[in-house]
Parts: C-alpha cells; structure tokens; sequence
C-alpha cells in the first residue's frame, strides 16, 4: 500500500493507493485561514494535527503494511520554526499580501527583473523573498529566534522524521539558481537578505528522503518530502513530455508547462519550477485565484455548488454580456504578470442581470485567464486538467471551449498521487507510470462556442490591459 499526503491551503489530504495506482481510500480536514486586512496566516500546529490526525485515520481502515509514503503541499509563504521544528510565529500564507509595498519598490527599483534573471522567478507579495524581506524590517526578532524559514510540506517533513530539509521544487521560489540547482547568493544579497542565509534549508537534490518517527504513520515508514503540490500533480497526471501542459483548477489557478529550455530573457512572470531531472523544468504560471474566485461569488450571491451545472447550462456564452476580471486575491496577481494592486472587476451588469449570468461569467473569466497563462507558459501538447474544478462537467465544457482544446482530465487526489510516484522513483520502487496516470474522461471542445470565446479572450485581454493601467494609477 502507498500513502499520499497533500497539505494543502484550505484541506488537508491523504490517500492511499494500490500497487497499480487505484486509489483506495481518501481522509481529509480542512485547516483555518486567518485573513485580515490583506494578512493571511495559518496556525501550524493546527495544520501538524490535520496531517497526523488523516494518517492515522487513513491507515486504520487499510488492509495492508504501509510500503512507501509520499508528501506534498501548498508552495511559497513562510514558515518558521524553531531549532526544534516548532512554530515562532503564525505561518504566513502564499496567499499573504503585507509585502506588497516591499514588492513594488523592488519592481520600480529593477531588483525584481534582477532576480528573475538570475532565478527565473517572478516574486509575488506571497513569496519568501518579499515575505523575509518584510519580517527583516517589522519583525526582526521573529527571524532571530527561527532556526529555518521553511516551506509547509518541509514543517510537516520536519516533524515527522526531524530531518531539515527542502527538496528544489519548493527552493525555485525564489532563491534557486535554476542552472545550478543551489542558492543564489548574489539574489540574497539583491534582496538584503545576506545576513538571514542560514534560515534557508538545504536543498536535497534530487532527494529529501527519511523515516518518520512521529505520530500518524508506523515508525520507519519511509516517506518523501516533495514536490510540492504544482509539480507533484504535474506527476501525477503523466505531465512529463516537453511541450505538454497541466491545469490546476484548485483555489488558485496553476498552468504548469514540461520545458527543458530555460529562457530568464522573457517577461519576467511565473517561475520555471526545479525537478528531480537535471535539465527539465515546469513553467508555471501560478495565478492567485481559482475555484476561490467563484467562491467568493457563489457566497456572495446565495447560490449552491450544487446549482452551478444548471445555471451554467442555462446561461448563454458571454452570459449575456456580464464580464468579470476574477483577479480577487488581496495580494493582487502573480501570473502571467505581477501586479499587485490589481483587483477583480465585474461589468455589464443590470436589474436584468441574473445570478446565472454572474455565475457563468466569473467561470468564464476564470477561464480566459487560464488560457492568458497557459499561452504564456508556452503549451504546445496535450494538456490535462485536475483539481476541485473537474467536479463540474458544465464548467469542464466551458473549459474545453474557451481554451479551444481537448481536456485530459484527471480525477481524484492528484497531488497525492504524483507524491507517491515522486517517493517511488526516489526510493527506486517500481510502478507502472503509465497506468498510475491514466486520464478518468477527455473533453471535447465545441467548434462554434470556440470561435466565439475566441472573440471574448480578446476582450478580456483588452480590459485587462486598461486595468493593470488603473492599479498602478492608483497605486
């Protein structure tokens, strides 16, 4: 038996599969967010008991000896903790937006194309760069008394088998040299950070590996630590091939392209993402809001999840005219550009206008900006889709529709399971790659719905335009 575990933003996972990738059975938790005036933080030791407490719950009903373990979880943030592996403060969250003055300074500056030259990693007020740069100004002695500024599946690596470690997924953002595959110290010192080197983990390359030795799992089980969730649901939904992409449609909204070209010429955006493979890489395209986005308006509006297949499918394309810019995050957005003071928008509203309308044109929206960010990471294969999204067949339509492409979508706990195959190959366990990753439906795009988005992308491209144009106006 082989257990995943995926310490996600809002719900901790773990799943268990068998020897040919059938997934078995599932545990989860959800875990607290703190959001306040653009702060966003989590208690991590809430976020501990989540994982031990769906390990054990997990194991207890399976059959079997657990042979391997695989972790993974949500990227960027800070999290620091002790000498110990104990919290010294609240986590802060990739979704955090207190640095953002940090942030445009750097931008205005030319410290931020800087360091995407030399990292290929475009920060974001959320990042660990902007985030230690502010705890470095407003609170000096949290850093003084941390022992590491680790990533989330690092706090929970730590305290299950007391190894200090990062692997070089989560190391990408936004410290590694890509080419290298070691710290960059010349970013560090871009950053005014020099003198905080010792609070970065060392980077196991390709493997940080160990056995647990705290509560959830059986002492000695062997685990994994990484990657973290992006590259491990591009694992475990077979996205490999260069050229090959893989949507996440999860509360943020992840495009992630196979590469083994790295340009650090580009528009600095995104972030090419370190594998276990010298020489290959994912460029990633990590907007800020996803399903979070149609959230935020299905609360707003009193609708039901349930409800949202039939308003989408009795709600006409372009939704009758009602148009949203879903860039909701407090922090602004990260992908396929940085700005961080931009917010959503919501036009062609009347006393006409119904919740349908509003419901259809926030996926839509969320949509065209999967495909702005799909089209800048460079896709040119096939491409598979996973996440909570996948959940609503309307939605996938419209997906398939906007994108103007085949959907090889990919169900179930798929960072999970990309963490066991990452765990497989670390350990040198074989399993049937091909089988573990096999698509659960493919959805064909409409050709008449697809000229017609192809119609409101542009449009969407242009308000967009006008709007980035206003958050620096207003900045």
């Amino acid at each position: 038996m082989y257990v995943g575990i995926d310490v996600g933003t809002s719900m901790v996972k773990a799943a268990a599969f068998d020897a040919r990738g059938r997934q078995i059975a599932v545990q989860a938790r959800p875990v607290a967010l703190d959001i306040r005036d653009g702060f966003v933080e989590q208690d991590m030791d809430e976020v501990y008991a989540a994982v031990v407490d769906v390990l054990a719950a997990l194991t207890a009903g399976l059959d079997g000896p657990v042979e391997l373990a695989g972790l993974t979880g949500q990227g960027d943030g800070v999290w620091l903790v002790d000498e110990e592996g104990r919290p010294v403060r609240p986590a802060i969250s990739w979704m955090d937006g207190r640095a953002h003055e940090l942030l445009s300074q750097w931008m205005e500056s030319g410290v931020f194309t800087q360091v995407f030259r030399r990292t290929g990693s475009a920060m974001f007020p959320g990042c660990p760069g902007p985030v230690l740069g502010w705890l470095d100004r407003h609170e000096p002695k949290a850093l003084d008394a941390a022992a590491t500024a680790l990533y989330c599946k690092d706090m929970v690596f730590r305290r299950l088998t007391g190894v200090r470690a990062t692997d070089v997924s989560d190391a990408s953002m936004p410290f590694l040299d890509p080419r290298t595959r070691t710290y960059d110290d010349e970013t560090l010192a871009l950053l005014g950070l020099g003198h905080r080197r010792g609070l970065l983990a060392p980077v196991s390359d390709p493997v940080a590996v160990g056995e647990t030795d705290g509560p959830g799992l059986p002492p000695g089980t062997r685990i994994a630590d990484g990657p973290y969730d992006l590259p491990a649901c591009a694992l475990g939904a077979g996205v490999t091939r260069p050229g090959d992409g893989l949507l996440i449609i999860g509360t943020c909204l992840a495009s992630l392209v196979a590469t083994d070209v790295l340009d650090l010429e580009g528009e600095p955006a995104g972030l090419y993402i370190s594998t276990d493979g010298p020489g290959q890489w994912l460029r990633a395209m990590p907007a800020m809001v996803g399903t979070a986005a149609l959230d935020w308006v299905l609360n707003t509006t009193g609708v039901r999840h349930a409800d949202v297949d039939a308003l989408l499918d009795a709600t006409p394309p372009r939704s009758n005219g009602v148009e949203v810019l879903p860039y909701f995050a407090p922090s602004g957005e990260r992908a396929p550009f940085v700005e961080p003071r931009l917010r959503a928008e919501l036009t062609g509203v009347s006393l006409e206008t119904t919740k349908g309308d509003l419901v259809r044109a926030t996926c839509e929206g969320i949509a065209y900006a999967a495909r702005h960010c799909l089209e800048a990471a460079g896709l040119m294969g096939d491409l598979a889709v996973c996440g909570g999204g996948t959940r609503s067949p309307a939605w996938m339509r419209l997906f398939a529709d906007v994108l103007g492409r085949p959907l090889r979508v990919v169900e179930g706990e798929v960072g999970a399971r990309g963490a066991v195959l990452a765990a497989a190959e670390r350990y040198g366990v074989p399993l049937d790659v091909a089988a573990w990753t096999q698509p659960t439906t493919v959805v064909e795009p409409d050709a008449g719905r697809a000229e017609l988005y192809g119609v409101g992308y542009a449009k969407h491209l242009a308000e967009l335009a006008h709007a980035r144009t206003r958050a620096r106006a207003h900045g």
